[in-house]
């Protein structure tokens, strides 16, 4: 597979110079709440962290029953200080005509993603105090079991989030991914649809599971008129490419690679205000995470990256047809209003994909080869 360089393209025979203006005008609206939101989770963190100790010591229902009575209020409190920014994203996609204002509907959406959310939060709370309470070298014994409830995650996850989508109904669509799970050796991997159409007219696809749980999920958004067959033909192949490349074990592979030094990191961190042990001081082991998650975020998405334009690699050899390939991401350009060359710091942080010029260069080197 080729690297990302974009060197000697012109994305002016691609897009047109008003696209270009109005992609970079919605996205520094994007980066702005993104920058807003962040700023406003760490200030909240801290406030937290000066102002929860104190009442967390008069609590008095031991060590496991402070920190869940913590963690929740630390859940709801991070999710009613993101939520303005969530309603003004909501707000500003339909401003830009990529999806409907309808309040209610987003609402549920905020409201269903919570419980699940704060019950992962509560079992990882329960489970790094009680274990930072009875041992020192707490993230030893700590590690392995992060890495084991990530794999049983990523894997259920697969059939969780299948649950509530529909086959494919567009029998040539349904023979079409039927052909790219055989060329991409992942025959009986089903192919699903899921209505997103309350909340958003921008199109996605995206893989869960592995194994024997793989599915593949299609928006509804990507299968109305604004692509082709052929188009949706290519999101299908590179979204199978990810379960042909084992890309979510992958994954799971890389938190096991990263979860004992963060702990660690965070065991140093907290050692002097009297370790993860003590519930009191959740609020600053939440705010030693969230900084450590934001360093670390520009390497995860490399990886991120990486997978992505593998999976496009494969999309082009399992289909062959650089034209639709090339169309897609053009037309991404029009439905989700992305930014074919971000500036470097959105590009470190927040693009988990290859730009979209990083795309059509890719595909412009398969045609080259080809024809080499």
């Amino acid at each position: 597979m080729p690297s990302l360089d974009v060197s000697g393209l012109d994305v002016h025979r691609y897009f047109s110079q008003r696209s270009l203006d109005r992609a970079a005008s919605y996205t520094r609206g994007v980066q702005l709440l993104w920058l807003l939101s962040t700023a406003a989770t760490l200030a909240a963190l801290v406030v937290l962290a000066r102002l929860l100790p104190q009442r967390a010591r008069s609590i008095g229902l031991g060590r496991i029953g402070s920190a869940v009575v913590l963690g929740m209020v630390l859940i709801v409190a991070l999710w009613f200080v993101g939520l303005p920014f969530s309603f003004a994203e909501l707000w500003w996609q339909h401003h830009w005509g990529l999806g409907p204002f309808d309040i209610l509907a987003w609402l549920s959406g905020q409201w269903s993603m919570l419980a699940p959310a704060a019950l992962s939060a509560l079992a990882t709370i329960v489970l790094l105090v009680g274990l930072a309470g009875r041992f020192r070298h707490w993230w030893l014994f700590a590690t392995p079991i992060v890495v084991v409830i990530a794999a049983f995650f990523a894997f259920v996850s697969g059939w969780l989030q299948a649950s509530g989508t529909n086959p494919l109904r567009n029998h040539q669509l349904a023979a079409d991914a039927r052909q790219m799970e055989r060329i991409e050796h992942v025959t009986g991997t089903p192919v699903s649809v899921q209505d997103v159409s309350k909340w958003t007219d921008q199109p996605n696809a995206f893989t869960v599971g592995f194994g024997p749980s793989a599915h593949v999920i299609l928006w509804n958004t990507l299968l109305d008129k604004r692509f082709t067959r052929g188009e949706q033909v290519v999101v299908i192949a590179h979204e199978l490419g990810h379960v042909r490349s084992r890309h979510i074990i992958k994954g799971v592979g890389w938190t096991a690679l990263v979860a004992l030094p963060t702990l660690w990191i965070l065991a140093l961190a907290t050692r002097r205000r009297g370790g993860v042990g003590d519930p009191a001081n959740l609020p600053f082991v939440i705010l030693v995470l969230t900084v450590i998650g934001l360093l670390s975020t520009p390497v995860q998405n490399v990886v991120s990256r990486r997978y992505e334009a593998e999976a496009d690699w494969r999309a082009l050899n399992a289909t062959r047809d650089p034209a639709s390939a090339r169309k897609l991401f053009q037309t991404f350009e029009r439905t989700s209003l992305e930014n074919p060359s971000p500036p470097t710091w959105d590009y470190l942080w927040l693009e988990t994909h290859p730009t979209l010029a990083q795309r059509i260069a890719m595909v412009e080197r398969w045609k080259k080869r080809r024809a080499g």
